[in-house]
């Protein structure tokens, strides 16, 4: 093993010179934010200035990036040239920023000779033509082929083309290296930034030909503090811990655990992204004791690993943590229900009632169930994460490990809210501000009365004009019908005051006064800006008067809607 592990430091062209790189698809998709992009950019701009400072006369200045641990899978001939097959087992968030980056600086040089001389120079680096247009990193769980289009063809879809957190993450990385390079470029040299990009930043690079050690290395530089998520810190573990077992058929497991790995990552990759509620409740919900709360990451981590005692167990824990995914993905894939609560002890209920063994009928009851009692503990009574912790992690666990009958989970779940009275949290409400910290709740709150009121009209909600009201901040959404600069503090942010247009219709709104903007809401299509509009033919300044009339209306509604014999 010590023979294998002969880590070199290399510039990133020295790096990337000679090499072909892949990520497997069990590893975790691109999922960088804007904030770790600019964190780059600000270290890229830091070396600019050293470079240029008096204190670097001998061509010192450079940034240290990352170490990158790589397995090594064989070699193939382009030409007459012969390049190294590598998988990137970690450092590939960086890895694929940068060359991004380098396709970014590409596409923006101009037609001086020896900008194309650069432009020829990176696009052989980056797509080799002698392998069919082979490219230089290969992506894992990219099915819109936006990277391979982007390094191919240079093209950018629009952001709102992204139907996965992890295209969203890719297309927000090109447009991001695309701005960062033309704001570069109106006051400096593109060639010195290439040059600094390829010649002044420099890894560790262990490229190492057993996976069995890959995953060792792995774990040895991630316990001495550097940063990973922790869902990649278990899958390595329980990697390292599957290669250490000696068993005839080993190669079927490890090979078990790539396909599992690879379906928990596209799962996560669809609408999770660096979200750890799967890896947190999957450890909550299969521990051998009842918790008292949900586990926080780290303590998830031990804890599974703690089970993956042989072989079943290690490929038992990673199928949990599978199925866990995919009912979290459930949640989130219904905007309603995501929309109930961020408080991780309901959600965890919710995800262990799609865990659960029911007929579909008795799922969505009590789906509906936990819907109406967890919003009004969390969103009407507006309790936070402190409340009811024990109860809903207790009662999370016996839908899987106790049988319980789903009329038995149900009277459960309702009990969960006794104390709660919608008449308190009316009166609680009357008056109250339930805009500046109650957006998210006032946004469920509001869909809930749109979907009262298409029923009483018998119709169908417009799908996708509300899914663009859940995908956008609640803050687009929310319009004062009074403008905020003129309306009375005493109605202001009130109930009564506050509607849903399709986003950001409100900020283009403005000022305007109520009576100038009921044509808009008209357009809208919601069946509560009807109501609105008929409001306002009565009432063309929205006066108090019609405001808390309209507040009464709303608060009348949410006692039928969350009253005793609804729970």
């Amino acid at each position: 093993m010590i023979n294998q592990i002969q880590p070199q430091h290399l510039s990133l062209v020295r790096l990337l010179n000679y090499r072909l790189f892949r990520i497997p698809d069990y590893q975790r998709s691109y999922s960088w934010s804007s904030r770790q992009r600019k964190d780059l950019f600000k270290d890229i701009k830091g070396v600019f200035k050293d470079i240029k400072s008096v204190h670097d006369e001998g061509g010192d200045a450079g940034h240290f990036m990352a170490t990158i641990v790589c397995f090594r899978r064989d070699k193939v001939e382009l030409g007459t040239d012969q390049f190294a097959k590598l998988d990137i087992v970690d450092g590939q968030q960086r890895i694929t920023t940068l060359i991004i980056l380098l396709n970014a600086i590409r596409l923006a040089l101009g037609k001086k000779k020896e900008e194309q001389h650069l432009a020829r120079e990176l696009a052989e680096l980056l797509v080799k033509t002698e392998g069919d247009n082979l490219l230089l990193l290969q992506t894992n769980h990219d099915t819109s082929h936006y990277f391979a289009n982007y390094m191919r063809k240079g093209t950018i879809p629009k952001l709102a083309e992204a139907k996965t957190l992890a295209d969203k993450a890719l297309l927000s990385a090109i447009q991001d290296c695309k701005d960062f390079v033309e704001g570069w470029k109106e006051n400096g040299d593109l060639i010195e930034l290439a040059a600094l990009i390829k010649n002044r930043l420099s890894f560790i690079l262990h490229e190492i030909s057993e996976e069995k050690t890959v995953y060792t290395v792995f774990e040895v530089l991630n316990s001495r503090g550097m940063a990973v998520a922790w869902l990649d810190r278990l899958k390595s573990i329980l990697m390292g811990l599957a290669f250490s077992i000696e068993r005839a058929d080993r190669e079927e497991l490890i090979g078990g655990l790539h396909r599992i790995w690879c379906d928990i990552y596209r799962t996560i990759g669809l609408r999770q992204g660096l979200s750890t509620e799967a890896l947190r409740f999957a450890a909550t919900l299969y521990s051998s004791n009842q918790p008292k709360r949900p586990l926080g990451e780290e303590d998830a981590v031990d804890s599974l690993r703690e089970m993956a005692t042989d072989a079943a167990g290690i490929r038992e824990i990673a199928m949990q943590l599978l199925d866990v995914a995919k009912a979290c993905d459930k949640v989130i894939s219904n905007s309603r229900r995501n929309a109930v609560t961020r408080i991780a002890q309901a959600r965890l209920l919710a995800v262990a009632i799609h865990l659960g063994k029911f007929e579909d009928e008795e799922r969505e009851n009590l789906l509906d169930c936990w819907e109406r009692v967890s919003f009004l503990i969390y969103g009407l009574y507006d309790k936070d994460a402190r409340f009811k912790v024990g109860e809903y992690c207790r009662l999370s666990w016996d839908v899987l490990h106790s049988e319980l009958a789903p009329d038995e989970i149900g009277s459960r779940i309702r009990q969960l809210g006794e104390g709660y009275t919608i008449e308190r949290a009316i009166e609680d409400l009357r008056g109250e501000d339930c805009y500046t910290n109650w957006k998210d709740e006032l946004r469920y709150f509001l869909f809930r009365y749109e979907e009262y009121l298409a029923r009483t009209k018998s119709r169908e909600l417009d799908n996708n004009k509300w899914e663009q009201v859940w995908t956008m901040d609640a803050s687009q959404s929310i319009e004062h019908i009074r403008p905020q600069s003129e309306a009375p503090e005493d109605i202001k942010h009130t109930l009564g005051n506050l509607m849903l247009l399709p986003p950001r219709r409100n900020s283009r709104l403005g000022d305007r006064p109520p009576q100038e903007k009921a044509e808009e809401y008209r357009r809208t299509g919601f069946y509560h800006a009807d109501e609105v509009v008929a409001m306002l033919d009565k009432s063309p300044g929205w006066s108090k008067r019609t405001c808390r009339a309209r507040e009464k209306k709303l608060l009348d509604w949410a006692k039928g809607e969350w009253g005793e014999n609804q729970l």
